[in-house]
């Protein structure tokens, strides 16, 4: 059976409120909660970015049951892959166990707060030499190491739990899935793709749990919805490799001006309709991805919207 999941989206609500959507998701009966790990939100509208990773220490202590995951972290310019390994050890221990690393290459929104963006080459090379720092560190291993990119005179995890945490990969081509399938437990792909669920198998990554996430906007009035997604997500259909490259929300304004309501709810599904919303979530099912998270899009709609997904949403996805 499929794991379902819910989506922290830290681009659209504050600390309080996400700790606080997160017990709700338990409650409701989620198998996951993911978290984005953001600066800045994609758009003003948005208007939030609390640091994920306090956010997440607190959820490890509010809840008891829900497995927890970045989604994702990019350990290569704002943290140092030591201290990434650190803080997933540390979250890995205070969840008792229910904790998984989801890594990525980033984007430029959120990394270039420390310095410049490295061109797409350069920063799959860094996103591999933090792998091989962050495995043999929550592998328990002392380790010394000196790359292209970075270098660890000495590291080792004082505080860690006793099976490592998982680490999964996000990959969307030929090159990013053998990252995944060499140093990852997991892949992550924020599109149903099956085409990438089997380059992932192809290069030694079968048998491995793949994470996907499926963006709704689910609400009782079908317009109002629409709009919340046009204003809130319209961003999202720009692609990776403009959304990986663009420096901060003024940037994606000025990008999706001319993105239409239509347009976001043709990739969206809006309103009322559980059937829309199970068919979108279906096809990471079909696309053969063992977890998928849902990201409710509208930070005040998240009370409402767990409370649907507890009583309408979720049996209909136990069904599939």
């Amino acid at each position: 059976m499929v794991a379902v999941g819910y989506t922290l989206m830290c681009e659209q609500a504050g600390p309080r409120q996400l700790v606080d959507h997160a017990v709700r998701a338990e409650d409701a009966g989620f198998d996951l909660v993911a978290i984005s790990d953001h600066y800045h939100p994609w758009l003003e509208s948005q208007g939030h970015s609390p640091y994920a990773w306090s956010v997440l220490g607190a959820v490890a202590h509010a809840t008891t049951r829900m497995d927890l995951m970045t989604m994702v972290t990019c350990p290569t310019r704002r943290y140092h892959p030591a201290v990434v390994a650190q803080k997933a050890a540390t979250v890995g221990l205070l969840s008792g166990g229910r904790f998984t690393l989801g890594l990525g290459a980033g984007e430029n929104l959120n990394e270039h707060v420390v310095g410049g963006w490295p061109h797409v080459q350069e920063r799959h090379e860094m996103l591999e030499e933090a792998l091989q720092i962050i495995r043999p560190l929550l592998d328990g291993e002392t380790l010394t190491y000196s790359g292209d990119h970075f270098s660890v005179p000495e590291a080792y995890l004082w505080d860690r739990p006793d099976t490592p945490v998982p680490v999964a990969v996000a990959a969307s081509g030929p090159s990013s899935v053998e990252l995944a399938a060499e140093y990852g437990d997991a892949l992550i792909n924020t599109e149903p793709d099956p085409r990438v669920v089997d380059l992932f198998d192809d290069a030694g990554g079968a048998g491995k749990p793949r994470y996907g996430q499926v963006a709704i906007c689910y609400g009782p009035d079908e317009r109002e919805c629409r709009r919340i997604a046009h204003d809130q997500f319209r961003w999202s259909g720009l692609g990776w490799k403009v959304n990986a490259d663009l420096p901060g929300p003024p940037s994606f304004d000025s990008a999706t001006a001319f993105v239409r309501e239509e347009d976001v709810a043709r990739a969206v599904p809006c309103g009322p309709d559980v059937d829309a919303h199970v068919a979108a979530f279906k096809r990471f099912v079909d696309a053969g991805f063992t977890h998928v998270a849902v990201v409710q899009i509208g930070g005040n709609s998240q009370p409402l919207f767990l409370d649907w997904a507890r009583d309408e949403f979720l049996p209909r996805l136990r069904d599939l």
